[in-house]
């Protein structure tokens, strides 16, 4: 972590300058520093300032809107038209004022911010990073996770007009340097000390840093001596700094005129993002302010958000998904509460929120929770909730079908009068169940929505969602839209809308729009079909949306020539209470086989009703659990195109901090195949 060519402004003692007025009124010197290295000195260039009088003028570019006082007193157009994402929380400011933005409970300290306290951070963050040396267009490495400070700092990276780099934490010390390094960051922003440790060493030796943050935690917990050279400011520095420099600029004309003033441009790049890496290293994707402002601007149609609606966060911000959302919806004038995976199952029921912005896997967890409170109630509870949600599947399905929202690859047509037998049989079947529909509401689904609040729609994205838990969450009450998009788009191409949210499609829009999309990115991004353009009939609602099925990079191709789709399997298998994770394999063999992780409580509790095991049974042998799964995988997988053959059951779960999922977890296809391949091999041997 070695300070090459540390710019923040100093004194001659080394301490840092209190605000620009100071700041501009010392001199450059080169100086060069030795620094033992175990055993070896390593010579380090520094730029210190010390007291005699600089003429050079500084550019400083900013955020028109936000800071719209800079416009005003240096001659420039002002304008209420954002031209940066940071513009956004003026006009916030101004309309929501002291309603409340941000609940942070998790962190110390607990925070609470209105929208007038979070454009003041955000300024003051800003200027604080001016203060101690950060440039225009110059790359800062933002490794965090979701919470109300980084916010704070990812906007007041934006507003000095320099770029964020932004990544988790729980990503591996290399990839973190690997980013680093392949973005040309000057400097970093780092979560807590805790973090600072883990990768101190790494980008000591591997990496130059110009200075580093902390969004939380202390410098006293820091015991790392691997860079003493570079400066560590908290975040509450970085605001004093900030505040203090603020003041300074307010109250002295001379400070003023030391600056060239430049508002940041619409196209000017506010972010580099890497993707999530499901397919060898990360790769960054460079979006503008335009970019990110567009989804802000397009978002309505899918979320029609008011404001004092409450949102409950706990993606990883720096993803496009949650991150474009998040910009939209503070312009709304909503509150936004974060939780963790931890605290989820708590904080839905404690806060009740209207939307929870999501990818799939949460919607599946809740899914998997509520299923097992029903598998483990009381015989009559059980019996009574199983058959409502039968009634209500049906009731459903037929009032789907009256509303033309089915979705069908026949290319033909129906006849006038079979739609209308078809329609007059839904309609019937519809008002026979609703009643009944109706009483499992009040006296089964009214306990679960009260437990997950979601009164007004969950937004699922960034993976497909399962039919089976789309059509759970449709039939107890609960809207839940299904989105695609990617990191290049910012990352929303489409959804489904709160009037034509048809049940196990992926989008809906026009498709001709979409198509011109993909011919742009290339057909193979992702594989699907067109619901042909029927006029009447269970259809009609549904002519011309396109549905995908899965990503053309994750097709598995056997020896047979055909082509298999894994995430249909793998949807239907998930739906089995005994398997946790699944991926499955083939690429280049005879036949479909499945590397499987247990849900071990389940699987033994199942081989004791079956008198697989003893009743004092503590564990079941691989053999068994094989032999229990293959039963399961072939129940669930039934109605696929293709069967899986042989299975390989593995102990432990595919998770972040091994590597074998990304951090918007995801599994990592590639990697799974590559640890497990040895294994593979010997399980495909003597397969015909």
């Amino acid at each position: 972590m070695i300070a090459s060519s540390f710019s923040a402004p100093m004194s001659c003692n080394l301490m840092l300058a209190s605000s620009y007025s100071q700041f501009n009124q010392h001199r450059l010197i080169s100086c060069r520093f030795f620094f033992d290295r175990g055993g070896r000195f390593v010579s380090r260039s520094q730029r210190v300032y010390c007291g005699s009088e600089i003429n050079d003028v500084q550019i400083r570019k900013f955020a028109p809107v936000l800071e719209c006082e800079i416009a005003s007193g240096n001659g420039i157009l002002q304008s209420n038209e954002w031209k940066t994402v940071p513009d956004i929380w003026r006009t916030c400011a101004e309309k929501f004022g002291d309603r409340v933005a941000l609940v942070d409970h998790y962190h110390n300290p607990p925070t609470n911010m209105t929208y007038n306290q979070l454009e003041q951070e955000i300024l003051n963050f800003c200027e604080g990073l001016r203060v101690i040396g950060l440039k225009a267009e110059e790359k800062l490495a933002l490794f965090a996770d979701n919470s109300c400070r980084w916010l704070v700092s990812d906007q007041g990276i934006m507003a000095t007009g320099a770029v964020n780099v932004v990544r988790g934490t729980r990503s591996s010390v290399e990839e973190l340097l690997q980013i680093y390094n392949h973005s040309d960051s000057v400097a970093l922003v780092v979560d807590n000390p805790e973090l600072y440790k883990r990768i101190s060493e790494a980008f000591c030796f591997r990496a130059t840093v110009r200075f580093i943050i902390l969004l939380w935690g202390e410098k006293t917990n820091i015991t790392s001596e691997a860079a003493p050279e570079v400066p560590i400011y908290t975040y509450q520095e970085i605001i004093d700094m900030g505040c203090q420099s603020h003041e300074a600029l307010r109250h002295s004309g001379d400070a003023r005129t030391k600056f060239t003033y430049e508002t940041i441009r619409s196209d000017d790049i506010a972010t580099l993002i890497y993707t999530s890496g499901t397919t060898g290293n990360p790769k960054g994707v460079m979006l503008t302010h335009k970019n990110l402002l567009h989804q802000v601007g397009s978002f309505w149609d899918i979320l029609p958000a008011v404001p004092g609606d409450r949102f409950l966060s706990m993606l990883p911000p720096w993803h496009a998904y949650e991150r474009a959302a998040e910009y939209f919806i503070f312009t709304l004038g909503i509150e936004q509460v974060y939780t963790t995976v931890k605290n989820l199952k708590d904080d839905l029921y404690r806060y009740q929120p209207h939307f929870v912005i999501s990818v799939p896997l949460v919607y599946e967890t809740l899914y998997s929770a509520i299923q097992k409170q029903i598998r483990t109630s009381s015989v009559v509870r059980k019996v009574v909730a199983l058959l409502f949600l039968k009634i209500s599947f049906t009731y459903m399905e037929a009032r789907r079908i009256y509303e033309g929202k089915c979705l069908t690859r026949n290319l033909e047509q129906p006849s006038h009068v079979s739609a209308v037998f078809d329609w007059l049989w839904a309609r019937i079947i519809a008002l026979i169940l609703w009643p009944l529909h109706t009483l499992a509401k009040k006296i089964v689904y009214s306990k679960i929505h009260s437990a997950i609040g979601i009164s007004k729609a969950g937004i699922s994205g960034g993976g497909s969602l399962p039919p089976h838990v789309d059509r759970f969450f449709e039939a107890i009450g609960v809207t839940v839209q299904n989105g695609y998009g990617l990191t290049e788009a910012s990352p929303v191409v489409a959804a489904r809308r709160p009037n034509c949210n048809v049940s196990n499609m992926i989008l809906a829009l026009e498709t001709t729009e979409l198509l011109r999309f993909l011919v742009y990115r290339g057909l193979s991004l992702v594989i699907g079909w067109i619901c042909p353009p029927h006029s009447i009939g269970r259809s009609r609602r549904s002519s011309g949306v396109i549905v995908l099925e899965g990503r053309a990079k994750d097709t598995i191709v056997l020896l047979t020539g055909e082509n298999v789709e894994p995430a249909e399997i793998e949807e239907a298998a998930m739906r089995s209470n005994l398997i946790q994770q699944i991926v499955v394999i083939g690429q280049d063999r005879r036949r479909l086989g499945a590397i499987i992780v247990p849900n071990k409580e389940e699987t033994l509790s199942q081989a004791k009703k079956l008198a697989i095991v003893e009743a004092d049974a503590v564990e079941l042998s691989k053999m068994q659990q094989i032999n229990l799964l293959h039963e399961e995988l072939r129940k669930w997988t039934l109605d696929c195109s293709f069967q899986v053959g042989p299975i390989l059951v593995v102990d432990d779960p595919f998770t972040i901090d091994s590597g074998l999922m990304t951090p918007t977890m995801k599994i990592r296809r590639d990697r799974v195949v590559s640890l497990y391949q040895e294994q593979i091999d010997n399980l495909y041997k003597g397969i015909a």
